[in-house]
């Protein structure tokens, strides 16, 4: 069974928690998966000891905030907000970026998209490292409803944002830019714009809130980075990139090297997190950028395409011309991806047995080494960040379907989430046991000798005290007792006796059910994994793969499809303005 965000897109494509002989399981004398004790210490067994002592101090502040964006979402959600927020999310989406940042290379804006892919591989990057290092869970659905488009935004962790990070490098930049000498726009123009990159910011940061995507502690880390991030940016990088442009071929090759090295010290994570995977693909991107600049230098388009002051008259160009000029650069760099994806996966695995063999073989936990499989399917569904050729014909189908807009889900989505909620209850089960005195465990593994009728009781009994408590808070004018409820539907070890079949609820645009549905019965251990997206397998060779590939994208996108367009007629030599 899929979880409802993933649509068409889940199954073997997606990657998810670890195979069931890997998921930590006990069953009990009657076969009762005891969920508590193994899924508690999951972390404290897979992450280094400073590691889990950091995400232990961390862990509280997204328990404590979740119960607070459950009752901010029931306040505010409405279908339009929900398709809202769905859509513009997709505005701080890695793919948008990645398709928009080669067109300001062709259309006279070098300097300004070079900037961009500083701050957006850097925010990727180092936000991917923190989410794998401290491996903290998204807040918990339920009580959250988690409102997306993306099929795989919720298998990473969700500490910091990503989205937060690039929208606010993004705004920032952009506001550093117009408030410089270097400004060209009018001071109409000029507020229009701030106005608009503050719009843009907000709206992204307040949706992963609103979506159920990320809690407070997420966006704020996360909004913290991206500014750091283009403040270093706007004020260093253009002298270093005058230093390396004009120094020999030894200073790319060290920015390279240093990025490899980068690449390899990335944390290990707890849970099969496609986070690697996306920081691979923008280290790629940067190595090819600097690389492709820095040939670019060596060149007579110099002056045309590169450094703080290249640029040309874009009208001037005519809209053929641009649009010809777009549409050849997609093409080629669709071309070069679609070759040589299947090359290094056809010759890589012979390769890295060699490797392997002389014990220099360094896989990653998730990863399956060249020595246990033959070949690699040439069209695994590897990339999340550049869609491949034969994803376009369903994202257009997807755009005009009445489906359009986002896909609610409620309930564990990965690995991180069903860990997540069977500690929490098994924490809240545990404070339970101790301030009631009561001998036995009440919980998603029973061990005691109650009955299965006086575990009914227990959770009738539990379930009737937290109406109760709702509803005198409501009838006071006091907020607390929703908090409560909302607490509650995150889990209290109460009576696991249901057969689980509503432990997870797809809702969609319309005709949604009321959350609190089906929530009385809590799933096991093995039924909430069971309900996870299955992983794909993930191959050793896809991480250089990866890299060699979009190295090439970001090098043909900043250099040899500028040269080409000089070579084929749809240069703009003639109309520089220098």
């Amino acid at each position: 069974m899929c979880p409802p965000d993933h649509g068409s897109g889940c199954g073997s494509e997606l990657p998810g928690p670890p195979p069931a002989s890997a998921i930590p399981t006990r069953e009990g004398e009657n076969g009762v998966v005891d969920a508590g004790l193994k899924s508690l210490h999951h972390y404290k067994r897979a992450l280094p000891t400073w590691r889990y002592a950091l995400r232990q101090r961390l862990l509280p502040l997204v328990r404590w905030e979740t119960p607070y964006l459950a009752y901010l979402q029931s306040k505010m959600r409405t279908p339009a907000l929900d398709s809202y927020f769905a859509i513009t999310a997709n505005l701080g989406t890695h793919t948008f970026f990645m398709v928009g940042l080669p067109i300001l290379f062709w259309c006279g804006f070098s300097s300004f998209g070079k900037g961009l892919v500083h701050i957006l591989a850097m925010g990727v990057f180092f936000t991917g490292f923190l989410k794998d290092m401290v491996s903290l869970p998204r807040p918990l659905s339920p009580p959250l409803q988690r409102i997306t488009m993306s099929g795989s935004a919720a298998l990473e962790y969700g500490f910091p944002s990503t989205h937060s990070a690039n929208a606010v490098s993004v705004a920032v930049y952009a506001i550093l830019i117009l408030r410089s000498e270097a400004n060209v726009f009018s001071p109409a123009t000029t507020i229009a714009l701030e106005g608009l990159a503050y719009f843009y910011t907000l709206s992204i940061i307040f949706g992963r809130l609103y979506c159920g995507m990320h809690g407070f502690l997420d966006v704020l880390v996360g909004s913290l980075m991206g500014a750091a991030i283009s403040l270093v940016e706007f004020h260093y990088a253009p002298s270093f990139e005058r230093c390396v442009n004009s120094s020999t071929y030894v200073a790319p090759l060290i920015i390279a090297l240093v990025i490899i090295a980068l690449v390899r010290v990335h944390p290990e994570p707890a849970d099969d997190c496609p986070c690697f995977d996306d920081s691979v693909a923008f280290a790629g991107v940067m190595i090819g950028v600097e690389c492709g600049t820095w040939h670019l230098a060596h060149t007579r388009w110099d002056a045309l395409y590169n450094g703080p002051a290249a640029s040309f008259d874009l009208s001037a160009l005519g809209w053929p011309l641009a649009v010809a000029r777009v549409v050849v650069g997609v093409l080629m760099i669709f071309a070069w991806r679609e070759l040589m994806k299947p090359t290094l996966l056809q010759f890589l695995p012979h390769l890295f047995r060699i490797i392997e063999k002389s014990g220099m073989s360094l896989p990653r936990r998730f990863f399956v080494p060249a020595s246990e499989y033959k070949d690699v399917p040439l069209h695994v569904r590897d990339d999340n960040v550049l869609p491949n050729v034969s994803d376009f014909p369903k994202m257009m189908r997807s755009i005009r379907g009445p489906g359009r807009g986002r896909s609610v889900s409620i309930g564990p989505q990965s690995a991180a989430d069903a860990y997540e909620t069977l500690a929490y209850r098994e924490r809240k089960r545990r404070e339970s046991v101790g301030s009631d005195g009561v001998g036995i465990g009440i919980g998603v593994g029973v061990r005691g000798k109650a009955s299965l009728g006086g575990l009914r009781e227990k959770a009738a009994q539990d379930d009737s005290e937290a109406d109760h408590a709702g509803n005198c808070s409501a009838a006071s004018g006091v907020h607390n007792g929703r908090l409560a409820e909302f607490e509650v539907m995150m889990g209290r070890g109460t009576a696991a006796v249901g057969n689980g079949e509503s432990g997870m609820l797809s809702v969609e645009a319309a005709g949604e059910p009321e959350l609190y549905e089906g929530q009385k019965d809590e799933l096991s251990e093995k039924e909430m994994f069971s309900m996870l997206v299955k992983p794909r397998v993930r191959y050793d060779v896809e991480v250089v793969t990866k890299l060699v590939v979009y190295t090439g994208i970001g090098w043909l996108a900043v250099d040899l499809i500028l040269i080409a367009f000089e070579m084929v007629g749809l240069g703009a030599a003639h109309l520089s303005v220098r």
